[in-house]
């Protein structure tokens, strides 16, 4: 495995650490006001989760098995419901022209990943498991083309992951996600899927703990210290990385489900 590879695992088991070790008190409902600029994101590492931004991320090497299964004993949270560390995009007024054009996008996607509800045809097809040995609600199956290819254009046959629930003889298919570049403007997503009809999302203002912390097990915190913060400053005291956004820009759908609230659905 390469070293951006393992950087890639271990940015991620930091990530999924932050999100799965949640406090007990819900945060307060997500921002409206959008986050400090970010960097121009570069080309997605193999292995990493769609969208991940990777340009300050330092090397690492060996261990990052270790490293991720730190995230292992809890990803019973909702990640959908982050607070302080979620930006969403404002609705736009409801119109016949929005329904019917999410509409076509709805019978595309499902017509295109039809075949992958046998989850091999999508590993077949260059899809490959986000830290499958970590237990997880849904499992994304990225495909780094796809994904690529996102930041360019919007293409709904090509969705960038698969999500998948675990079951007993393999993965259940239950929808797709597709990405843009963090730096869209909601016209610009709004041209890809109607913001009248689905909401886009973003993960903004984390403070991960560092790599080198995760390889050498220092810096210790209590669980779900690392979600508390939100804001530079007060990561900085605490030793941590701050990242004004760590992916980019993401949208989901549930082609399958019949309940027109539910295919657009922030989760399921």
């Amino acid at each position: 495995m390469n070293s951006i590879k393992r950087t890639a695992i271990l940015f991620a088991a930091a990530f999924l650490l932050f999100i799965s070790q949640a406090p007990s008190v819900r945060a307060q409902q997500s921002q409206s006001s959008p986050p400090p600029p970010a960097p121009q994101q570069q080309p997605q590492a193999h292995g990493s989760m769609p969208g991940m931004d990777m340009d300050d991320a330092p090397s690492a090497s060996g261990k990052n098995s270790d490293a991720a299964q730190s995230a292992n004993d809890s990803m019973s949270g909702d990640h959908m419901d982050m607070g302080a560390h979620m930006f969403m995009t404002t609705p736009r007024p409801e119109n016949p022209a929005d329904d019917q054009r999410a509409a076509a996008i709805v019978v595309t996607v499902r017509e295109a990943i039809a075949k992958y509800k046998d989850y091999k045809a999508a590993l077949a097809d260059g899809y490959e498991i986000f830290l499958p040995r970590i237990p997880q609600p849904i499992y994304h199956f990225t495909n780094s083309r796809y994904t690529f290819e996102a930041r360019f254009a919007f293409n709904p046959s090509h969705p960038g992951s698969l999500l998948y629930k675990k079951t007993a003889g393999g993965y259940e298919l239950v929808g797709a996600m597709f990405t843009a570049g963090k730096n869209a403007t909601e016209n610009e997503l709004n041209a890809r899927v109607p913001l009248s009809v689905a909401r886009w999302h973003k993960h903004v203002n984390f403070c991960l703990p560092r790599i080198s912390d995760l390889l050498q097990g220092s810096n210790p915190k209590p669980q779900g210290f690392w979600r508390t913060i939100s804001t530079e400053d007060a990561c900085t005291q605490a030793g941590g990385r701050w990242y004004p956004q760590i992916f980019g820009w993401m949208v989901h759908v549930y082609p399958f489900e019949t309940d027109p609230a539910k295919i657009w659905a922030h989760s399921m």
